[in-house]
């Protein structure tokens, strides 16, 4: 995973809300992109929870991104 590829997903438009992949086997979802800020090298992101804590993470250190679109919300059931 490169730098830039968190860039393309992060400033995609319209934006996807999508995971971001640790080594270490967790995972964090982005699903606003006001929800995610780079450092001016693009190096270290901080990704901000719905619960306004927040996680700073080395890039060297995430694995894989994944879109969520169709995880994002609950679907609906159709009525019969």
């Amino acid at each position: 995973m490169t730098i830039e590829q968190l860039r393309q997903m992060h400033q995609a438009r319209p934006f996807r809300p999508f995971r971001v992949h640790m080594a270490d086997g967790r995972h964090l979802d982005v699903v606003h992109p006001e929800f995610l800020a780079h450092t001016p090298t693009g190096r270290t992101v901080m990704i901000a929870r719905p619960d306004e804590s927040f996680e700073v993470l080395d890039l060297l250190l995430v694995t894989s991104l994944e879109p969520i679109d169709g995880q994002a919300r609950p679907r609906r059931q159709r009525r019969k």
